[in-house]
């Protein structure tokens, strides 16, 4: 039915492509459902003989492949790339391909939760790659270096030949170390028998390679192995595979060490979407996002939280940033029943179980193998967050987390296996390194193991924002000096990462989304420029002022694309400036139009910024990126009325070439927000697990200790603390529709419960009890009305006769805000 439908009715797109195209991260919703997509190609008779695969680099999430009619195969998980050999379905001539992708919400599919968006489609890469039947099998090659030094170095090379053919063969791998300039460094060579329709692994281990260049941050020097295969005396494969020389180490009391040197890293968190193109991403994309991390001094990336694109991965190796890449178990603060991304982490129904940890482990299999080659990973992550499970599942939380750690052990046995997002559910002991987000960073010191800070910050902030660090709990670290950046740094802390580097789509609403030091258009935030002074002394430039707007100005980070097949983007910015050229901060609508030549954005041949709409023009500039799929030269005029225009032209290079009157021009995709069903209101329970803060402590009674889940343990304040209060980071901006407090004992507490966005100040009233005579453990109010924020406080008013102010349990009743 597939082949046979009606092509003039679907729509022609280009890859990679989002079902949300174009996306502007402007609402907690998105489709989820099915889509089809289809392509048509030719196989010539030169290829008889050969092996046909498809080589996908994400789907999002479940994708069903077709040949001519022909069912090849399904892969679930949106976030690793698979493979299918399609030879016996292809025939010579015309062919059709066809999957049927859907992004449903899974309860045995990880993630089962989780803060971004999870719009479907074939958003990374594919090819169609053309094989002899004795070839190295996807990503086949696992490069290692066993020794490394200033002084010399080894080079193992575990090669996977796979032998599709009905007879035996006669296998020579080849093996090539190959210099920057693409010199031979080192080579090795071995025979083997593969027999028919079965895969032999060739383990090779090179001579001594004097003086290597080592990878580092400062010196990202890289080298390649080729790998070469002969059937027999003729060669019929060759692979090309990353290298970089370097070594390093976590330790539990003298923090990371790269290359024989301590180094504490400084970095980011982020999601992988851009705006308009959503999680569809060119990879020139990814290489502005880690060159922007890096060019604001940071050396360490956590693709959060989910293995990012293979082009990501590139990026970071030829840049220089340590990657830490997390596999996709991931949790959600506020999770309710199964149905979508706010469910438990871990299933609650037992008959779900078998199938998602199976799900889980295979995702871990494909993200090691796709990933393992590139000298910028320095660790594979776990999960994120899992103990936002049901309480009744957290014992299989751990052992599957326990299953995963030696998964990762037996897969990679050269790269530690960690636990992110680990400050609660008493997890953090389980991998090789503990990750702490939030309060974490307060609440572990010293812990006797590997650690990092994987998340702080989390601040909220349209651009411009304010020019300072938010720096979160790490000043709060116990024995730092608040007043001093840095002071946190402690020895056996071996690095931070800060939440987040991008702006980015999440189901929590589009200000939760808005953490980023850079937004969702990748025009830097006054934070980004914080850090750029503080960590490479580069003063921020001058702000935008008021003044009297009289033109526009364009500009483009390149003005050549190097290919039109959507693996290369330009991004462009328009200004607005006065009479003398000077930026200012008025922000009138401004339109970019396609003039001439091929090309588009992702609302087609124009797209217009205003401010206030969900496609904005804030602090006198907007942004967006350009990418075509057709060679020649594109002239893109920037407009808006009253003001004088401007103009840049961009070149494609590449096949196919545009021909003027006959290529077909983009076509327009006007941008509505995807609302959904907006007359469901989805209530949340929030706070348990969430992060806190408190005016005090008393020894043994942390304020994490008054959302745990737990009625018996609980927060209590220090004796002398005469305006005891405790915070609650919901982690979402959400109205609040109801409060739960649980006190330590029964009696006659007084309090107030307040909400805010940011945490200092505008506090909200939700609730207060400063009379009456009632006597329980549990008080349970309605919220009053307006009561909005992500920032829950409730200040003890009066603790009964001889009882310190405590609470053994805070929660929420609300939804993420409209």
């Amino acid at each position: 039915e597939a082949v046979a439908c009606r092509e003039q009715d679907w729509e022609a797109i280009n890859l990679p492509h989002s079902f949300s195209l174009p996306y502007f991260a402007a609402s907690d919703k998105f489709y989820t459902g099915y889509g089809w997509y289809r392509k048509r190609f030719m196989v010539p008779r030169a290829w008889a003989g050969k092996r046909i695969h498809l080589e996908f680099d994400g789907v999002f999430q479940v994708a069903e492949v077709f040949l001519n009619c022909r069912r090849i195969g399904e892969h679930r998980g949106g976030y690793t790339g698979f493979a299918f050999d399609v030879t016996d379905a292809a025939k010579p001539g015309d062919n059709v391909l066809a999957l049927r992708v859907n992004n449903l919400w899974d309860a045995r599919l990880a993630p089962r939760a989780g803060e971004h968006v999870f719009s479907g489609g074939i958003y990374r890469n594919v090819r169609l790659v053309i094989t002899a039947p004795l070839h190295v099998a996807w990503y086949g090659t696992f490069v290692t270096t066993p020794q490394v030094s200033r002084e010399s170095a080894k080079v193992n090379v575990k090669t996977e030949v796979a032998n599709d053919s009905a007879r035996p063969r006669s296998a020579t791998v080849r093996t090539l170390v190959l210099d920057a300039k693409g010199r031979t460094v080192a080579s090795m060579a071995s025979t083997g028998t593969v027999e028919a329709h079965s895969t032999l692994i060739f383990d090779q281990a090179s001579p001594p390679i004097a003086h290597p260049k080592l990878w580092s941050p400062e010196h990202p020097n890289l080298y390649s192995v080729k790998t070469i295969v002969l059937d027999g005396r003729k060669p019929v494969d060759d692979y090309l595979s990353p290298l970089g020389f370097r070594w390093f180490r976590f330790t539990a009391d003298r923090g990371f060490f790269l290359n024989g040197e301590h180094r504490y890293f400084r970095g980011a968190g982020l999601h992988q979407d851009h705006a308009g193109w959503g999680d569809a991403v060119a990879d020139s994309g990814f290489f502005r996002d880690v060159k922007m991390m890096k060019d604001c001094g940071f050396d360490f990336i956590r693709a959060s939280t989910y293995p990012h694109a293979p082009a990501f991965d590139r990026a970071c190796d030829e840049l220089g940033m340590l990657l830490w890449i997390d596999c996709t178990f991931w949790g959600i603060g506020g999770f309710r029943g199964d149905g979508d991304w706010f469910a438990s982490a871990y299933p609650t129904n037992q008959t779900d179980e078998a199938a998602f940890e199976a799900n889980v482990k295979e995702q871990l299999r494909e993200t090691i193998r796709i990933h393992r080659n590139h000298p910028s990973v320095i660790v594979w992550s776990m999960c994120n967050e899992p103990f936002f499970s049901a309480e009744e599942v957290m014992p299989k939380v751990r052992r599957l987390l326990t299953d995963m750690v030696a998964c990762s052990h037996e897969l990679d046995p050269t790269r530690p296996a960690a636990i992110a997002g680990c400050q609660r559910g008493d997890i953090d002991r389980i991998g090789d390194i503990a990750g702490y987000n939030g309060d974490g960073a307060r609440l572990f010191v010293d812990p006797g193991i590997p650690n990092v800070v994987t998340e702080y910050g989390s601040t909220i902030a349209d651009r411009p924002g304010k020019y300072e660090p938010g720096w979160g709990d790490l000043p709060l670290t116990p024995g730092a000096n608040p007043n001093v950046v840095g002071s946190w740094r402690f020895p056996w802390r071996s690095g931070e990462a800060i939440w987040c580097g991008f702006d980015h789509g999440s189901i929590a609403g589009r200000e939760f989304g808005a953490m980023g030091l850079v937004d969702y258009f990748r025009l830097p935030k006054r934070s980004w420029y914080w850090y750029r002074n503080e960590y490479l002394r580069i003063p921020p430039p001058e702000w935008p002022t008021t003044g009297v707007p009289a033109a526009l100005r364009l500009t483009a980070d390149k003005t050549t694309l190097r290919s039109v097949d959507g693996t290369d983007d330009a991004h462009i910015i328009v200004t607005v400036v006065d009479e003398n050229g000077r930026p200012v901060n008025s922000c009138p609508p401004v339109t970019l139009t396609v003039d001439r030549g091929p090309g588009e954005f992702p609302t087609g041949p124009s797209i217009t910024f205003a401010a206030g709409s969900d496609i904005p023009i804030r602090d006198g500039q907007a942004a967006i990126e350009f990418r075509s799929y057709f060679a020649g030269r594109t002239l893109i005029r920037a407009t808006s009325p009253g003001l004088k225009s401007a103009a840049i032209e961009i070149t494609s290079l590449g096949e196919p070439k545009f021909v003027p009157g006959k290529t077909p021009p983009a076509r327009p995709r006007p941008y509505t927000r995807f609302t959904g069903d907006a007359s469901v209101t989805a209530w949340l329970a929030l706070g348990t697990n969430n992060p806190t803060a408190a005016s005090s402590e008393a020894p043994g009674h942390s304020g994490r200790l008054a959302n745990d889940g737990n009625p018996n343990s609980f927060w209590q304040a220090a004796a002398a603390d005469n305006a005891p209060w405790l915070r609650v980071d919901l982690e979402k901006l959400v109205t609040v529709r109801q409060v739960r407090l649980t006190f330590p004992v029964a009696a006659n507490w007084r309090y107030r419960v307040e909400v805010s966005v940011d945490g200092r100040s505008d506090w909200k009233l939700v609730a207060e009890r400063s009379d009456g005579s009632r006597r329980e453990a549990t008080y349970q109010d309605d919220a009053a009305e307006g009561a909005y924020g992500r920032f829950l406080r409730v200040t003890i008013l009066r603790a009964p006769a001889e009882r310190t102010a405590g609470i053994a349990e805070v929660v929420a009743l609300g939804a993420p805000a409209k």
